[in-house]
C-alpha cells in the first residue's frame, strides 16, 4: 500500500471514530432488547358502539405509538370491535382521532381480534398461549413470549369494583391476577407492564404481588371514575381519556431511552386532574427506560403530524352518554331535533332511575333497616375481602338484571354487592332477592 492511500485510509478511520464516539448509538432495534429478547404489545378496547368511540381511539394512538418506535406487527396483537372507524355516525369514514383536529390513527392498525371475538376468555388466552382458542380467528396471532422478553398490555374500556368489562362480559380481577401468575410460572415473561383505562381500575390490582415482575399503572384508585376528555361537536362523541391521553402525548414526545416508566407515571399523575392514577406490582420495574417496553427511539408520525392538545371538556365515563345528549340538545339548531334528542334523556334519565331503584330493592330484601340499607348503598368495601362470593353475585346480577358489559349504568352498583357479601349476607339470599326483584328482561342498553 503507497504512502498516499495509506494516510488517506488512516484519516477515514479516524473521522469514522470520531463520528461513532460523538453519536450515542440506540441499546434497542425495534422490538429487541440487549438480552436478545424481544417486546411483546397486547393492545385491547373492551367496548363496542359509537358512544365509547374514545377506547378504541386510544387503542388505535396507542398501536401508533409501539408501531412508530420500531415494534413489528408480528409482536403486537390488538383487540377491538371495530365498529367506529367506518360507523355511520362518523363523519370522516375510514378515519378515527384521538384528540381536536387531530392526526388519523385508525391508519395502519392490526384487526387482529374483532367483533365477537372480543371476549376475556381469549385476551387470557393470549396472554397464557393458549392457542387453540385463537384458531380460525381474525389472525391467530398470540403474545408468543418468554423468559427474556418483556410484554406490554395496554386495556381502555368501562369498569368497577375488581372488574373490568368486554363488549358482551366481564372480566373478573382475579382471572386475571391468576392469568397474569400462570404467564410467570411459565416462564412467559421477563418483565410485564401493564397500563389500565377504566374506572375503579386500581381495583384490579390491589392484589397483584410484588414479587412476580410486574409493573402496573390505573387510570384511577379503586373507588374513582375514570374520565373521558375531547368532546367533538363534528363528531358528536368523546375522542380519548384523560390519563390514556395523557400517557400517549407522553410517549409521543418522549425519548425512549432516557425516559423511565416511572417518569412517566409520575408526569402522567401530575397531569390528570379528575381521577388519580395509581401504580401496584413491582415498582422498582418503574426505573426502567420506556424503550424496553414500547419500542425504541423517537415518534416519526403522530409526533410529527401533530401537538398535544389541552385536556377539556373531562365528564366521568360513567356519564358520557347524558352528557353527549346534553351537548347535542345544546347544538341542535331545530326544533323538532331538538325535541327528539330531549326526549332521548328523559329515557335515559327513566332508566337509570329504573336500575338504581331495583338495586335498593334488593339491597332492602337482605337486610331489616334503613340504616342498613343506606350504609349498604354508599359504603366503599374491597371486593378482595370476600371476591369468590362478591364475583357469584355479581355475574348473577349480570345476568338476571342490568348486563354490567353494556349497561355503563350498572357498573356504579358493583360496588353495593361488595359491601352486601362483606356485610356478612350469603350469596344464596342475594340471588334470590334478585330472582324476586328482577322480573323483567335483563336490560342491556348502554345508558
Amino acid at each position: 500500500m503507497s504512502k498516499a492511500v495509506f494516510g488517506s485510509a488512516l484519516v477515514l478511520l479516524t473521522i469514522l471514530a470520531t463520528c461513532r464516539s460523538a453519536v450515542r448509538f440506540p441499546s434497542h432495534v425495534g422490538g429487541e432488547l440487549p438480552n436478545g429478547g424481544k417486546i411483546w404489545v397486547l393492545l385491547v378496547a373492551g367496548s363496542s358502539g359509537y358512544e365509547n368511540y374514545r377506547h378504541q381511539a386510544d387503542v388505535c394512538h396507542s398501536y401508533q405509538v409501539v408501531h412508530e418506535h420500531g415494534i413489528p406487527d408480528e409482536q403486537i396483537v390488538v383487540m377491538m370491535y371495530d365498529d367506529i372507524a367506518n360507523n355511520r355516525m362518523n363523519p370522516t369514514p375510514g378515519i378515527i382521532i384521538n384528540q381536536p383536529n387531530g392526526s388519523d390513527v385508525y391508519g395502519g392498525v392490526p384487526k387482529d381480534y374483532t367483533k365477537k371475538e372480543v371476549t376475556p376468555e381469549l385476551f387470557l388466552s393470549l396472554l397464557t398461549g393458549e392457542s387453540q382458542l385463537g384458531q380460525g380467528a381474525d389472525s391467530g396471532k398470540l403474545i408468543d413470549s418468554g423468559p427474556n422478553d418483556h410484554v406490554f398490555v395496554y386495556f381502555s374500556d368501562h369498569g368497577a369494583e375488581g372488574l373490568i368489562a368486554f363488549p358482551s362480559e366481564e372480566l373478573y380481577a382475579d382471572d386475571l391476577i391468576s392469568a397474569i401468575e400462570t404467564m410467570h410460572s411459565a416462564n412467559r415473561y421477563g418483565k410485564l407492564v401493564f397500563y389500565l383505562e377504566s374506572c375503579e381500575s386500581g381495583s384490579m390490582f390491589k392484589k397483584l404481588p410484588d414479587d412476580i415482575n410486574v409493573f402496573a399503572t390505573t387510570a384511577s384508585s379503586p373507588y374513582e371514575s375514570s374520565y373521558a376528555v375531547y368532546y367533538d361537536d363534528t363528531y358528536q362523541a368523546y375522542l380519548g381519556d384523560e390519563y390514556s391521553v395523557n400517557w400517549m402525548q407522553n410517549s409521543d414526545a418522549a425519548n425512549f431511552d432516557s425516559e423511565s416508566l416511572e417518569i412517566q407515571f409520575k408526569t402522567v399523575k401530575n397531569v390528570t386532574v379528575q381521577s388519580t392514577p395509581h401504580q401496584y406490582g413491582n415498582l422498582s420495574i418503574g426505573s426502567l427506560p420506556l424503550a424496553d417496553f414500547q419500542g425504541q427511539g423517537s415518534s416519526t408520525g403522530i409526533k410529527a403530524n401533530q401537538q398535544p392538545a389541552a385536556v377539556t371538556d373531562s365528564v366521568s365515563s360513567r356519564d358520557v352518554p347524558i352528557a353527549i345528549l346534553k351537548k347535542k340538545i345544546a347544538a341542535a339548531t331545530s326544533r323538532e331535533v331538538k325535541q327528539a334528542l330531549q326526549k332521548q334523556l328523559m329515557k335515559v334519565v327513566k332508566e337509570r332511575t329504573f336500575v338504581n331503584r331495583t338495586v335498593r330493592a334488593i339491597v332492602k330484601e337482605v337486610v331489616s333497616t334503613k340504616d342498613e340499607v343506606s350504609a349498604l348503598m354508599t359504603g366503599h368495601t374491597s371486593a378482595w375481602d370476600n371476591f369468590a362470593d362478591y364475583k357469584d353475585v355479581v355475574r348473577y346480577f349480570s345476568k338476571k338484571c342490568f348486563s354490567l358489559a353494556k349497561n355503563s349504568h350498572a357498573l356504579n352498583f358493583a360496588q353495593v354487592f361488595a359491601n352486601v357479601v362483606n356485610y356478612g349476607i350469603e350469596p344464596s339470599v342475594v340471588k334470590a332477592a334478585m330472582d324476586k326483584i328482577c322480573t323483567h328482561p335483563t336490560v342491556e342498553g348502554i345508558n
